[in-house]
This record gives structure tokens, C-alpha cells and sequence, in this order.
């Protein structure tokens, strides 16, 4: 299973329609929570996802439109009695911020486990089944934006596992040791018999002006979930207060071979996304999703 579940999708004000941000990320048996806004803990209970699933909190900044929700997840964690650690990514010098949101629910997040980021590069999750790396972004404080990328594996060839006479139990021997011998004494490695199956990618982008941090976050994903604040005829405003307009976060998408297009963190002033489905089409011709709430959305199949 591996599906994006929006949980919000407004900017700085909700709307009737909008909540404020929040995306979880199921990624086979992790669950990574990206920016709780307020109403969090109830979004994850309207789309029938349950706070046990989460392993990793991800905060790209502490504006409240992203990280108002984090007590109530927490105290949600508590409730439900989660007994597996849960790691929490958020920008070091917000460390004080932190400590006064988790202030709010005493007692809670025995398990929970503080990763601050105070540079571009991994964060450190040993038993993590992916890298997460943290970018900076340009926003109006510290901010950053995360992508995590699934290891290279590779795929077994049937046909090249039959022209070396390799069945059964040798198979499952040559994928633990590398390579095996066949009967008449040859030798194969584990390389002549498969191909590269590429990882997959994933890029979280939220409250930034256009800069290199975005355009390396979104190289080769295979989903980015970006933020599209404004349309166009507002690039004057989305600058000034540090975030993106449709257009832009399409075009950097197509520069950098995006696959699947989320676009979401809307300002209250559109009340219909046509617009900026219209915009973002015009610069991206992949999968686009305008994201509303309690929908999902599945990571594109493997490359």
C-alpha cells in the first residue's frame, strides 16, 4: 500500500471546504505524517485512517497552518496506547517551538524521538526502509522540504533463469548469496539473471518562493506534493510572502521529470480550483492532481 491520504488542503485560513494542511503518506508498513494543521486528529478519523499507522511526523516549518494539529495527534498517540517509537523531523532552530507544542499534552510521547534538521542532507532513521532527506526552502523562517527515495532493487529474469537451468530452492539461494554454481560447474551471479528496479521517489514541498531547493527536491520524483498558494496574476504577492503560484510549481515539475503532480495550500480566495488546474496544465503534462480533502492518491506504478 502505498497512497497519499490529504488531509487538508488550505493555506493560511480554512474555508467550509478546506482544512488546514495535513498529508499522510502510507508507504507499505510506515506511515509518514507531513504537516498537522489544526483539525488534524479529526481529518485522519473523517478519512478512516488511524494514528497507530503513524511512524514519522514530518514538519516543514512552524507557521500554525502546519503545525497546530501536532498536540492532538500526539495526545491521539497517547489515547490509543502506540507503542512504537515515533520519529519527529522538524527544523532545529524550532526547537523551543517544539518543545512548548509537545508542552501542551503532559505526559505524552515517551516514544517519540526528536530528529531536528539543521542542514540539507538525510536524517538519520536507522531502521527506516528509505532515505529522507531535508532541504531548505526560502520561506519567511526556517523551512524545508523533505523527499524520501526507496533503494534501487532489482528484478528476477524468467527466461535468464531458465537458459541457466535455475529452479526451486537455488533461486532463493542466489538472491541471499549473490551467486550460485550450476550443475555443470558454472558459476552465476545474481547480476546475469535480474535487471534494476529503480526506487521510488517522493517530494514534500510547502511555503516557499521559487529557489534550488525546490527544483532538487522535486528531481525525478515520482510524486511531488506541492504547494500552489496563488495563480499568476498574484506572483507579485506569492514573492513577497514567500510561496509559489501555480504555474511555477507546474513548470518546476515538468523541468524535473515529475511523474505525479499534487498541487494543494490554497489561499481562501479561490473558492474553485479550475483556475489553478487550468494554469498548472498549460506547464505539466503528467498525472495532476488538485488536491482535496480526504482524497487519495496513489503513487504511479514503478518505472
Amino acid at each position: 500500500m502505498r497512497e497519499l491520504v490529504v488531509l487538508g488542503t488550505a493555506s493560511q485560513v480554512p474555508t467550509r471546504r478546506r482544512n488546514h494542511n495535513g498529508y499522510l503518506l502510507r508507504w507499505d508498513g510506515e506511515g509518514l505524517l507531513f504537516d498537522p494543521g489544526e483539525g488534524t486528529q479529526r481529518q485522519m478519523s473523517f478519512a478512516g485512517v488511524s494514528a497507530s499507522g503513524i511512524t514519522r511526523i514530518c514538519l516543514t516549518h512552524f507557521h500554525g497552518d502546519h503545525c497546530f494539529g501536532l498536540p492532538g495527534v500526539l495526545a491521539r498517540l497517547e489515547l490509543d496506547q502506540v507503542s512504537h517509537p515515533v520519529d519527529i523531523c522538524f527544523p532545529g532552530e524550532g526547537a523551543e517551538l517544539l518543545a512548548h507544542l509537545r508542552g501542551l499534552v503532559p505526559g505524552c510521547g515517551a516514544g517519540l524521538r526528536e530528529r531536528p534538521v539543521t542542514d540539507r542532507g538525510p536524517i538519520p532513521l536507522p531502521e527506516a526502509p528509505f532515505t529522507l532527506d531535508a532541504v531548505p526552502l526560502s520561506h519567511r523562517v526556517p523551512t524545508f522540504g523533505y523527499r524520501l527515495t526507496e533503494p534501487d532493487g532489482y528484478r528476477l529474469l524468467p527466461e535468464r533463469l531458465a537458459e541457466f537451468g535455475l529452479t526451486g530452492p537455488v533461486v532463493g539461494r542466489l538472491q541471499r548469496e549473490g551467486a550460485v554454481q550450476t550443475a555443470d560447474g558454472r558459476t552465476v551471479t545474481l547480476d546475469q539473471v535480474s535487471t534494476v528496479r529503480p526506487g521510488q521517489r517522493f517530494a514534500f514541498v510547502m511555503d516557499t518562493r521559487m529557489c534550488s531547493g525546490v527544483a532538487e527536491l522535486a528531481e525525478g520524483a515520482d510524486m511531488l506534493v506541492i504547494e500552489s498558494t496563488f495563480l499568476e496574476t498574484e506572483a507579485g504577492l506569492a514573492r513577497d510572502y514567500g510561496h509559489l503560484t501555480a504555474a511555477q510549481a507546474a513548470r518546476a515539475a515538468a523541468e524535473a521529470g515529475v511523474r505525479t503532480l499534487v498541487l494543494t495550500h490554497f489561499s481562501q480566495r479561490y473558492t474553485d480550483p479550475a483556475g489553478h488546474r487550468a494554469e498548472a496544465r498549460r506547464h505539466f503534462d503528467g498525472e495532476l492532481v488538485v488536491a482535496e480533502d480526504l482524497v487519495r492518491v496513489p503513487m504511479p506504478p514503478r518505472r
